[in-house]
């Protein structure tokens, strides 16, 4: 699977343009603020139907714009597919396969696979747990579809438990047979995407130590655990004694919208302990193993997207990263870089053939 073409019309700083994108390795390379990583970002559009970095559809237009397009050619087994997306400001977001509009955005996650490997992901050790909970969510999204549904339904009947317990307090009253409707819809969806997240890590923290070992050739024992209020009994008991809770806050204090994971290296907390080349080290290694999870259950190799990977990792990561790149054990690869001299230098010592573009005046250009 590869996107052939792909077009960008207002998206963030771009006014228009067009690349044809090897099926292999791609690197853009330009100056800071040129919108090389507004470029993966459009990728990234293209898969999970919203930007990576800003979800805010009406905020990825470009200034004094009143829409953007992004427009792929991708190609799943020999097969020309046709992806378009178009957000117009004040207007509800279109979005296409072969001409035919998605009436359901989540219907098209996990058509067209993907993994990014960025420095904003640094937040999923510095920032709260809805961005570790949004990991694990974008993984099992990709290729579990029920999955998806259980956790769409579950924020839909979380937000009718959360609006009466605010009507309850601003009419001064409170009917809890109303409440109870939406307790069971939320304990009933809660236990399946438990579930489903606890077989998850379960599966996915060999893979990943795995990775991180390769990576950094120590000898740290780094772990990720799963907290969930789902863990501390029947979740009917959890939600019921959390009520009273529930009504001075105004909202549901538990439940799996509030799960965490938690990040270790040597048994203690990997914001507080662990070195930058540590942390860095496990953020690639959780990535890479995202990578092989998707490759593996989808049975198809999904896009990489590698920003600004050269100028924020010492030598032996690159190293590491290029070995595995060089091994074909991935597909279609985006790269971006500030200089175009040392990414050529290290992909030809590993030997490795790319098409290289050029990100100038938020324009961009093959590269001659």
């Amino acid at each position: 699977m590869y996107i052939s073409k792909l077009s960008v019309l207002n998206f963030k700083n771009f006014k228009n343009g067009e690349i044809k994108p090897s099926a292999t390795i791609n690197c853009f390379i330009g100056n800071n603020g040129a919108g090389k990583t507004n470029l993966l970002d459009a990728v990234y559009y293209l898969s999970f139907c919203k930007s990576y970095f800003n979800s805010i559809d009406y905020q990825n237009i470009n200034h004094n714009e009143p829409f953007f397009m992004i427009n792929a050619t991708f190609v799943i087994d020999g097969n020309p597919h046709e992806i378009a997306c178009a957000v117009r400001r004040n207007e509800k977001k279109i979005f296409k396969m072969d001409d035919k509009e998605y009436q359901r955005l989540s219907d098209h996650i996990g058509i067209m696979p993907l993994v990014i490997i960025s420095p904003s992901d640094a937040d999923y050790i510095n920032e709260g747990s809805d961005i570790r909970r949004k990991f694990i969510d974008s993984v099992l999204a990709q290729y579990d579809k029920l999955y998806l549904d259980h956790l769409i339904n579950y924020n839909k009947a979380l937000l009718q438990r959360n609006t009466l317990l605010k009507n309850f307090y601003e009419h001064l009253y409170f009917d809890k047979s109303a409440l109870e409707i939406w307790d069971k819809k939320i304990i009933e969806l809660g236990y399946k995407i438990f579930d489903k997240r606890t077989a998850f890590i379960k599966n996915f923290l060999p893979i990943f130590q795995d990775y991180y070992t390769n990576l950094s050739g120590g000898n740290e024992i780094i772990s990720i655990t799963y907290d969930s209020h789902l863990q501390q009994g029947h979740f009917e008991k959890v939600l019921a004694d959390a009520l009273p809770n529930d009504r001075k806050a105004l909202y549901t204090t538990v439940g799996i919208h509030k799960d965490d994971l938690h990040f270790t290296i040597n048994g203690f907390p990997l914001k507080k302990y662990g070195s930058q080349g540590q942390q860095k080290t496990f953020l690639i290694a959780l990535k890479l193993s995202q990578f092989s999870v998707t490759k593996e259950i989808k049975n198809t190799t999904p896009i990489l997207l590698l920003d600004d990977i050269f100028d924020k990792l010492d030598n032996n990561r690159v190293e590491f990263l290029m070995k595995i790149v060089e091994g074909h054990r991935f597909g279609q690869v985006f790269i971006t870089d500030t200089d175009m001299e040392r990414v050529k230098r290290v992909l030809n010592n590993a030997g490795i053939q790319a098409a290289y573009f050029e990100v100038t005046d938020n324009n961009i250009y093959a590269a001659k």
